[in-house]
């Protein structure tokens, strides 16, 4: 499915026609560049790679700056492939904005979650805090994790302390409420995954979308 490369600016709201206040997500998508087209012939799948944000040939290595020059596009920071669906055409060199999204329509974002460091099992997965009172040393630890005699081992998948987010998090099926030809901004309704200055893809929905 078509697919724009973006950063997240922040949260805001609007007011519909109706007076009713919608809060957007502000993404700052595109426009991104076609580097490169891959066919069933030469790569074995159909697909586009796109890139996006120009980035100084310095901080370029040769390999990818042999392909930019392939392809005749300047040095680009982020580099994705979507695929495409059967009739669509697309040539080096092309361009895609937020132009080329509909307003109205339903959308998949998929981003990187605001990393929290290691964790507790309170916060991490929403457990029970034990007694706060009459010397109870058990107030925010996990709390029996397996018995003396049997299993005499701890069985693994258990919910305990450890790294929280970072994680790649896609939220499905939300509206494209507004698209900002002139700025490049695609307000999204309701929040997507990332801080703010994050790098995300939005696409058009895969389930649900009419």
């Amino acid at each position: 499915m078509k697919t724009i490369l973006g950063k997240k600016i922040g949260m805001t709201q609007i007011f519909a026609e109706s007076g009713e206040v919608i809060p957007v997500t502000v993404i700052q998508a595109g426009p991104e560049v076609v580097t490169q087209v891959k066919t069933v012939e030469t790569d074995g799948y159909n697909a586009v790679q796109v890139g996006y944000e120009d980035q100084k040939e310095q901080r370029t290595n040769k390999p990818m700056k042999g392909h930019f020059d392939k392809s005749g596009v300047a040095p680009k920071k982020y580099v994705a492939e979507f695929t495409v669906e059967e009739g669509e055409t697309y040539e080096v060199g092309q361009e895609i904005t937020v132009a080329d999204f509909e307003e109205g329509s339903l959308m998949d974002v998929i981003g990187t979650s605001k990393g929290k460091g290691t964790q507790g099992n309170i916060k991490r997965h929403g457990h029970h805090r034990g007694p706060m009172t009459h010397g109870s040393k058990h107030k925010r630890l996990h709390g029996a994790l397996a018995g003396g005699t049997y299993p005499s081992r701890v069985f693994k998948g258990n919910k305990s302390p450890g790294r929280m987010g970072r994680e790649t998090v896609t939220v499905q099926n939300v509206k494209l409420v507004k698209v900002d030809t002139d700025r490049n901004l695609m307000l999204i309704k309701g929040a997507v995954p990332g801080g703010n200055g994050s790098l995300v893809r939005v696409r058009y929905a895969i389930k649900g979308q009419k």
